[in-house]
């Protein structure tokens, strides 16, 4: 127990003394907020524990020189009086202010070997913050108006980002929430998706309308909408063809095989007997039995009604403004109908369970070449989905 003890308190002192090391080797690399980070992950867990000092003096010492960085960077952006920057500027100043937040439930921290509190010089940066808010609102807003103007979908979807980022950080800011309609409404794409049969074969009516279904794809994101029936107040930018080739559906198959089991079982039993032939008796006078066992044999015949199904085709993305195909992707989907069951002759103690439970069963009907192709369908509507989801059609 005290090796045990013993062992467990070095491997957290090994431990403790590598996450300061660590801490240090962070604040030389110039990765202070890492150190911070560990530092107050530390320290929550008990600030006043002795092992933990040393985080005491890095959290110091990271903390001063994170917010120098980020002061200088700010100085030289503004010197530099770039309308780009001020996004940078201001998530700096973010950044200042939160790095303060997170540090302040744990105040004060007392240093026992300096008898001394450390020391965290805190500012107030919420003018600068909302100073620079408003700026950084104007020149996304001005942005985005410029790019309504040149009037291509990537640039109102440019100017949607630019605007949910006002959104976010300046709620409610002049007219944005309405300009970020405009924006989506002006840079969707409308997808038409259509079924063409070229199998000579019939397709099943429930296929088609739950391939075209696009409701129960769930595929539809922020700048993509996809139609299986046509709204003829939408003009649609791609049109999405899924061009069934050719549909195969095997013929009905039964096969059969035949298996021989043989086994030892018990069957009754019988009294021991010396070697004498007289009966052996247990200690209290009673006749001792054993089990009598007997060989058993069962002929199986096991059957596997069989039927399969293949659908294969093309999935082609047509820009219906420029008539062209953009992309052609193959597709193929197959099912199986497989039914077992069995019939025996002899002892069906000699058969395992999993035997036991097939001669429990009875052929049943095949299903129909109708069933057989929809089945199918269920998996290509799976295939198609992904294909989609891999393949948008504008990056």
């Amino acid at each position: 127990m005290r090796k045990s003890l013993l062992f467990s308190a070095l491997i957290f002192l090994l431990f403790s003394c590598s996450s300061i090391k660590n801490t240090q080797e962070a604040i030389s690399n110039g990765n202070y907020d890492s150190a911070i980070n560990t530092a107050i992950k530390n320290l929550k867990r008990n600030k006043t524990k002795k092992g933990n000092q040393p985080y005491i003096l890095l959290l110091e010492e990271a903390f001063e020189k994170a917010t120098a960085k980020d002061l200088a960077r700010i100085n030289f952006l503004k010197k530099e009086k770039n309308p780009e920057n001020i996004e940078t500027i201001f998530v700096l100043y973010e950044q200042l202010k939160r790095r303060q937040e997170i540090l302040k439930p744990l105040l004060p921290l007392y240093i026992v070997n300096k008898n001394r509190d450390a020391v965290f010089l805190f500012t107030n940066y919420d003018d600068a913050i909302i100073e620079n808010k408003n700026q950084l609102s104007d020149y996304l807003y001005a942005k985005a108006k410029g790019l309504f103007n040149i009037d291509t979908k990537f640039d109102y979807r440019a100017a949607y980002d630019d605007l949910a980022y006002i959104e976010k950080v300046n709620p409610n800011f002049k007219d944005v929430r309405n300009l970020m309609n405009v924006a989506r409404e002006r840079g969707l794409d409308f997808v038409i998706v259509s079924m063409k049969n070229e199998t000579q074969k019939v397709i099943p009516k429930r296929l088609e309308e739950d391939l075209l279904n696009f409701d129960t794809y769930g595929l539809n994101d922020l700048w993509t909408v996809y139609h299986g029936a046509k709204d003829p107040r939408i003009q649609y930018n791609f049109g999405l063809e899924l061009n069934l080739r050719n549909i195969q559906v095997s013929p009905e198959q039964v096969r059969e095989k035949e298996i021989i089991k043989e086994k030892e079982v018990k069957d009754g039993f019988t009294y021991l007997l010396d070697p004498n032939g007289d009966q052996v008796l247990d200690k209290d006078g009673n006749k001792i039995k054993v089990d009598k066992m007997v060989s058993v044999r069962c002929e199986l015949y096991q059957f596997t009604q069989l039927k399969t199904a293949k659908v294969t085709g093309q999935v082609k993305y047509v820009d219906l403004n420029t008539k062209q195909t953009i992309q052609t992707y193959p597709i193929a989907s197959a099912f199986a109908f497989q039914h077992r069951y069995a019939q025996f002759k002899g002892d069906k103690r000699a058969l395992e369970p999993s035997f036991i439970d097939l001669i429990r069963l009875r052929v049943v009907q095949f299903p129909t070449n109708e069933q057989m192709i929809y089945d199918s369908g269920q998996d290509l509507k799976q295939k198609l989905k992904s294909i989609i989801t891999r393949n948008k059609f504008r990056n």
